[in-house]
């Protein structure tokens, strides 16, 4: 069974999601932004073409500082300000029906399986599924550009000249469900909460946020860190936007399946926690002619279906318990989609092209382990697993080997260091591997018998320079003490594949266990960092941003719950993510990430697993869509419709 998590895991790490949610964090000093860093107002004259978004976005020039109707990292927006609707969408696609889906990404304190609480942006805790639908944010990424993002609850924002303090302008008719207005006051407090007692991913990106205040009900002044990096702006424009008056009688830092009150195009409906929950659209919605909002969210019924694995959810799947699926194992997907709905048309099969760049998979290593410090160890475990034959045998030919941090994007590094990369590691060049400095370190190709010989002595000469021997069996080290490993997982979904890595550990010496516990117990464990190994993934947005500290740095090794589940904490990624964050320029960001990508492929973090370039997708037979995708997105729940408005499972 081969599982590619692509929207799967610790949270939704697609491209609108790193903004959407903001999980990053903060450590090093950068400059604050250029003043050019965004578009203004007036637009240029004609409008967007489909798929011409992100074209336009690059050739953009930036603006002077002035009151602006949208926000990009280098001010490259590719949409002018009287636009009327994303390319991507169908501004007269009918509204009705259901879209009703498995659990299948996850965010902050949620879990795969169950839910607790309404609230996913706290620590405690497992928020619901689609909890982000019933809420608005200040301004809306597009899907189609790399960072592009347009007023929503916010119609315009000024910045000052330095580019400290960002004016939102708020627009007055926005409203929340209960028909009281949306104000400078709800968006203060809300950013001010998640500061205080957000999720520790949201209080990492709202560190360099230094004020947030009402200037009269209009207006929400936020005020930045000098240093703070160059993505924080944009984040915290995505978060959501509660309720003073609520949060004032049901506490933030409290688990509760109170439905929340929100000003976004849904509210909660009706749930079964730990079964499903479900969201209704709301017909008068405020926002429903916006730009940023016209022709999306066409469904009048949202539902979430949680199931104790992804197996058992494909079988309700094919009882109509639910109407789309997209698939991440290749096994399911070569022998499982030829039931009778299928067959007779009543089930859509296909595949769609992923053109968002295809991130990290892999198992990494807690290097906080002692076990885990030499780096030596870490790359004879590479060494191990043969992925060749696991592709063969048991993933269908169906994917290609990850091997760089930024797969598939301008940021992988390739060949010998170029002279921009080599001005940023020549400093460093003391503290770092010579290979650093050579190619980039990509896993090495077995001869796809599943028992390498070649592959299994290098890695037991870097186990033994590393003081290893094997006595009796059993790997040990100098003070005598075997090596163990415990994979720890919260599904089997990817039993097989641990198990043959396992037997090819066993074989040099290495005591290696596979645990599955609980979605809870592996929450709980891994906030705390209590692992050996663990597969994760993680997405970067076309231009990385602060989620490279949330991921990377220091800080976020010694902070509990965060993304760093390695443990990485090396002065020199430090410094070369303080670089990416000061970068002026796309050129200079792609060099100090490629540096940044040498050094980590380096340090043999983790052993890389695979990725694929397509969605897998089944679909009960009552959809439509846009005939252009969103460039960065799949865009199913987003901008799909309806063929059929009276559609629910099981009918």
């Amino acid at each position: 069974m081969s599982f590619d998590p692509r929207s799967f895991g610790a949270g939704r790490f697609d491209r609108r999601a790193l903004l959407k949610l903001a999980a990053a964090g903060g450590l090093a000093a950068h400059p604050a932004f250029a003043s050019g860093a965004f578009a203004k107002s007036p637009p240029p004259a004609s409008p967007a073409q489909p798929g011409s978004a992100d074209a336009a976005a690059e050739a953009a020039a930036p603006a002077p500082a002035s009151e602006r109707y949208g926000l990009s990292f280098f001010g490259d927006l590719g949409y002018p300000a009287d636009f009327p609707h994303f390319a991507y969408v169908d501004p007269a696609a009918p509204k009705g029906g259901m879209f009703s889906q498995q659990v299948s990404s996850f965010f902050y304190n949620q879990s795969p399986n169950t839910y607790n609480s309404f609230n996913p942006y706290s620590l405690q805790g497992n928020g619901a599924h689609g909890v982000e639908l019933v809420y608005d944010t200040l301004m809306v990424p597009a899907a189609d550009e790399k960072s592009g993002i347009y007023g929503c609850l916010a119609s315009s924002v000024t910045i000052a000249d330095d580019g400290r303090t960002y004016r939102f302008k708020l627009r007055p008719e926005a409203r929340f469900h209960d028909g009281t207005p949306v104000t400078a006051d709800d968006v203060a407090y809300s950013l001010d909460v998640m500061k205080r007692q957000g999720h520790g991913l949201l209080r990492m990106a709202l560190r360099d946020a230094e004020v947030f205040e009402a200037n009269g009900p209009g207006e929400v002044v936020i005020t930045f860190t000098p240093t703070r990096a160059r993505s924080v702006p944009l984040q915290v424009a995505v978060l959501p936007v509660f309720s003073k008056a609520f949060l004032a009688q049901h506490p933030f830092d409290k688990s509760s399946l109170e439905p929340p009150l929100g000003s976004g195009p849904y509210k909660v409906a009706r749930f079964e926690p730990g079964r499903n929950v479900e969201y209704e659209r709301v017909a008068d919605y405020w926002g429903r002619d916006l730009p940023v909002m016209r022709g999306r969210y066409n469904f009048d019924r949202v539902r979430y279906e949680y199931f104790r694995d992804r197996i058992a959810g494909l079988e309700a799947f094919k009882a109509k318990a639910y109407l789309f699926r997209q698939e991440f194992t290749a096994r399911e997907w070569a022998t499982q989609y030829d039931f009778p709905a299928v067959k007779d048309g009543q089930v859509k099969v296909e595949t769609l092209a992923d053109e968002s760049f295809s991130g990290v998979q892999g198992w990494f290593f807690n290097t906080r382990r002692e076990k885990f410090f030499d780096r030596r160890v870490r790359e004879a475990i590479n060494l191990l697993f043969d992925f060749e034959w696991t592709r063969k045998n048991l993933m269908y030919d169906s994917y290609a080997r990850t091997v760089s941090f930024f797969q598939n994007s301008d940021m992988m590094a390739d060949g010998l260091p170029s002279p921009a990369e080599l001005k940023l590691l020549d400093p460093y060049r003391a503290q770092l591997p010579a290979q650093v400095f050579e190619a980039p370190w990509v896993p090495p190709v077995s001869d796809g018998s599943g028992e390498d010989r070649a592959l299994r002595l290098k890695a037991m000469e870097l186990l033994k320079e590393a003081g290893y021997t094997v006595q009796n069996g059993a790997l040990v080290s100098a003070k005598g003490e075997p090596f163990t490993i415990e994979f720890l997982d919260n599904d089997n979904s990817m039993e097989r594949h641990h198990g043959r890595f396992i037997g090819h550990l066993k074989k040099v010496g290495i005591a290696a266990t596979y645990r599955v516990v609980d979605p809870a117990q592996y929450e709980a464990r891994l906030q705390v960092f209590d692992f050996d190994m663990i597969v994760r993934r993680y997405g970067f947005a076309p231009y990385p941003g602060d989620e490279l500290r949330a991921y990377f740095s220091t800080e976020a090794a010694r902070t509990r719950g965060s993304n760093n589940v390695a443990g990485i904490a090396d002065p020199v990624v430090d410094a070369l993510i303080a670089v990416a964050l000061a970068a002026q320029t796309p050129a200079e960001l792609t060099s100090a990430c490629r540096a940044l990508d040498r050094v980590l492929r380096a340090g043999f973090y983790w052993v890389p697993q695979w990725y694929s370039d397509v969605y897998r997708l089944a679909y009960w037979n009552v959809f439509a869509r846009p005939k252009v995708k969103p460039k960065y997105e799949l865009g199913a729940l987003d901008t799909w419709w309806s063929t059929k408005p009276e559609t629910a499972q099981g009918g």
